[in-house]
């Protein structure tokens, strides 16, 4: 049983940047990758971003690439999401997610674990 908490989450103005983390805990915690979707009013829930959690590889999509870095810190269970040069089409609830299969994907039903999600709001 695995436990995602996200926190970071704020109100930014356009051009401004903001830190999302999100903490893991439970008994094991050993997935593939842990990553970012996001879902903004009245729109389907999107992958942002992920990390292989051993090997470090990170995959963004296309919206947040160059602006967007995904990190992992091991010693604390802990992945961040630094998000540069934010933009009003940002604003969404990011959920931190967990993969434990080998999959190559980027679905949603990819993904096995989520956490509650944190609100990010920007400002023009």
């Amino acid at each position: 049983h695995v436990q995602l908490v996200e926190s970071g989450g704020g109100l930014v103005q356009a051009g401004g940047s903001l830190r999302l983390s999100c903490a893991a805990s439970g008994r094991t915690f050993s997935p593939y990758t842990i990553g970012w979707f996001r879902q903004a009013l009245g729109k389907e829930r999107g992958f942002v971003s992920d990390i292989g959690w051993s090997g470090g590889s990170t995959f963004y999509a296309d919206p947040v690439e160059g602006r967007f870095t995904i990190t992992r810190d091991h010693a604390k269970n802990t992945v961040y999401l630094q998000m540069n040069s934010l933009r009003p089409e940002d604003t969404a609830v990011y959920y931190c997610t967990a993969k434990t299969r080998g999959l190559l994907g980027r679905r949603r039903d990819e993904y096995d674990y989520w956490g509650q999600g944190t609100q990010v709001t920007v400002s023009s």
